[in-house]
């Protein structure tokens, strides 16, 4: 027989010194926690009577409605436990709970589905496997929003970080996926603003560190000896445009297309992959080079200026290849730029992604000003640039310590 009881959980305490109260079921020594949908302070909850006190405002209709909802469970409970001979606790929760709190991966997979159309596939495929995850570590999908608590959430953290040695970076995102999903709920007033647990989590997170080429490795790079007709030497290419292209990232320097390309003006002009907006800029002499290198004589204003995306057509009309390739092609890029480095002795791990920190470290160090390099990267915000600004700061604080006495 299964015991029910109202249970204030102190330990979830809010700001205001509230809790929520929840009704306890407890069978077979295992505990299940259904919010009753209220909170309150230890002030205003007689604990032995079980019943919101008296000088707390309307707690008349409050106790009439909370005793409405025990009957209603031990009904429920009563009703399954006649019905079944063994029947389980998470069986007699969802029999009480009814439509009340909605599953949590149900609702989450659920929503993945319906912004499908509106975020990137990588965002998409990010949001599944981050709640695969989650789930796996749970080990069950009977998870509704109400077990997710603050207690559950710091033993998932300890896990990504003991278990599976996630860094700071990849434990943020993985508690993060799972606080969008209570937002979204909220929004959608499915479940109760006290009921997210995610205020009272401290998430650790890794100090900026901004990896980038000093000019003279750079260019030991420009005039590293390549075959000609090579992925390799392809690759270090687009590396280079990138730098002498306002830092363009990968996929943008891959899908470049003759139509993005003013000649006449020098001046790209192309919608980014990952913001959506509209981005114009001059580019200089070395980026111009690179272009009437891999530019065709009759090329189409929609054909791709460097030659690594085979089929077009598919490229541009499906999304799952196109996501895919990207993926495929950059860490293709990342290799062949990995060997080059090593053979150079730069002691730098690089990456494609790294010729967007060299543009604007560069840039800075040679004197733009920060509005200009921002603009130029296509930041929404200059607090994002002013990283860049900050390294160049601690190169010239290192430059005063290693030769100034």
């Amino acid at each position: 027989m299964a015991s029910i009881k109202l249970i204030l959980r102190t330990n979830q305490k809010d700001q205001t010194g509230k809790s929520p109260l929840y009704i306890r079921i407890i069978k077979d020594r295992k505990t299940k926690f259904i919010t009753a949908g209220l909170k309150l302070k230890e002030s205003d909850w007689d604990e032995a009577k079980q019943r919101v006190k008296k000088s707390y405002p309307n707690s008349a209709r409050m106790n009439a409605a909370l005793a409405q909802k025990i009957a209603d469970a031990e009904g429920q409970v009563a009703d399954m436990e006649r019905k079944v001979k063994t029947v389980s606790i998470k069986k007699l929760k969802e029999a009480i709970k009814g439509k009340e709190v909605p599953n949590f991966f149900e609702y989450s997979r659920k929503h993945c589905e319906r912004i499908r159309n509106n975020v990137s596939i990588s965002t998409y495929k990010n949001y599944h496997a981050y709640l695969d995850k989650f789930e796996k570590w749970v080990g069950t999908m009977e998870v509704y929003f109400d077990d997710i608590t603050v207690s559950l959430l710091m033993d998932y953290m300890s896990y990504l970080s003991n278990e599976l040695k996630n860094g700071n970076t990849t434990q943020r995102y993985s508690i993060m996926i799972l606080a969008i999903m209570f937002k979204e709920a909220i929004k959608e007033d499915l479940i109760p603003e006290y009921m997210y647990p995610f205020s009272k989590l401290k998430l650790k997170k890794d100090p900026s560190r901004r990896q980038f080429l000093k000019k003279e490795q750079f260019e030991a790079i420009i005039n590293y000896k390549l075959d000609e007709k090579s992925k390799a030497s392809v690759y270090r290419d687009m590396f280079i445009f990138s730098i002498f292209a306002g830092g363009l990232r990968f996929s943008d320097v891959l899908e470049f297309q003759v139509k993005h390309f003013n000649e006449e003006e020098r001046r790209i002009q192309k919608v980014i992959r990952k913001t959506g907006r509209m981005h114009q800029f001059k580019i200089g002499q070395l980026a111009l080079d690179i272009i009437n290198k891999y530019k065709k004589e009759n090329a189409e204003q929609d054909d791709f200026i460097f030659p690594v995306i085979t089929n077009k057509e598919l490229y541009l009309k499906n999304d799952e290849y196109r996501y895919t390739f990207i993926e495929s092609a950059n860490k293709a890029a990342n290799f062949q730029l990995q060997r080059i480095a090593k053979k150079l002795e730069i002691p730098v791990k690089v990456t494609f992604h790294i010729s967007r920190h060299t543009f604007a470290t560069n840039a800075l160090n040679n004197g733009m000003r920060i509005e200009h390099v921002s603009k130029l990267m296509d930041h929404r915000d200059i607090s994002t640039t002013q990283v860049y600004a900050k390294i160049i700061s601690e190169e010239l604080d290192k430059a005063v310590d290693n030769y100034i006495y």
